[in-house]
């Protein structure tokens, strides 16, 4: 318990990520929630700390064959390929819907791209709409090196945020890839370009088999694993670029209740998001948003961000 707050008083919930605050550290992660729109039925999107769109693609991206997607043990696998309908759809039709629905939640756009230029086409189209902060995914094929990930290596890594820094002003967020021999090198690479965040991890490289059809269970054998099974990967891995790095971490993989959430605070992530377990179910990222609040209260937490980093670690 701190010294600061007694049990069951209201604690402060906000937390910053550049220049942006947030009511509460929990958002709904990209990829898992589209804008939001499917669970508006559900929960009322004003109480997200932000809602992080699917990937958006200068273009019309059709994804990849199906099946895409296999229920793994305690997780899935997914390959869908960003599928998208491009930037100029995704104005006209996702950002007017959360402009009028979920006015009062921060938008977070994942921008995908297969080159640099590609990056910098969908933000600079951006600028001009009610955005508040982009998350790079540098997971995508950079199609002007063969094909490797830009997340892959430092260099690669920071040339995407060196080529879209100077087109705006709003928080560069970027999404690492944990598919890597040392993700904190990535991450101080992608500060020392002029990130203002980085978030972790991403989807980790897994396949699923059918032995009685001796197939892959994916179109295209390989796919991204995420939910419960990673969480481990992910607290090491969170705990590890937040030793590294002096601009804020949002940790992601395998979170499902408030406690999740906690744990990946305590290892230094200032913020967190719910993915998989909205698939589960759709009110997974407010259950949590009311249990971490809840928790915070019940141990005496006056604000949220002294969970920031505050893991104990015998030295």
């Amino acid at each position: 318990m701190t010294q600061s707050s007694r049990p069951g008083t209201s604690p402060d919930m906000r937390v910053r990520i550049g220049a942006l605050e947030l009511k509460n550290p929990v958002m709904a992660a990209s990829g898992t929630f589209a804008s939001g729109r499917e669970f508006a039925d559900f929960i009322d999107l004003s109480r997200l700390g932000a809602i992080v769109t699917k990937g958006v693609s200068p273009q019309a991206w059709a994804g990849n064959d199906s099946p895409r997607i296999a229920e793994t043990a305690s997780g899935m696998l997914n390959s869908i390929g960003l599928q998208n309908p491009g930037v100029e759809a995704f104005c006209a039709k996702d950002l007017a819907w959360l402009a009028e629905n979920a006015a009062d939640t921060p938008v977070i756009v994942n921008v995908s791209g297969h080159s640099q230029s590609q990056y910098a086409e969908v933000i600079e189209r951006l600028e001009s709409e009610r955005v508040d902060a982009y998350e790079l995914n540098i997971s995508c094929p950079n199609v002007d090196e063969g094909g490797m990930a830009f997340g892959t290596t430092c260099e690669a890594a920071a040339d995407v945020v060196t080529a879209c820094r100077p087109l705006t002003k709003r928080p560069l967020i970027v999404k690492l890839s944990p598919n890597v021999t040392d993700i904190a090198a990535i991450a101080q690479s992608v500060e020392a370009a002029g990130a203002d965040a980085v978030s972790l991890i991403n989807t980790l490289l897994g396949m699923a088999v059918d032995a009685s059809k001796r197939r892959p269970k994916l179109a295209r054998v390989v796919g991204g694993l995420s939910g419960p099974a990673i969480k481990p990967v992910a607290l090491r891995m969170v705990w590890q670029v937040a030793s590294a790095v002096t601009v804020p971490v949002i940790g992601m993989g395998g979170i499902v209740t408030a406690e999740d959430a906690v744990e990946f605070l305590l290892c230094g992530a200032t913020a967190v998001a719910v993915g998989t377990a909205n698939f589960m179910d759709p009110t997974a990222a407010i259950r949590v948003v009311d249990g971490l609040e809840g928790w915070c209260r019940h141990y005496g937490v006056a604000a949220v961000t002294e969970l920031v980093g505050a893991l104990e670690v015998d030295a």
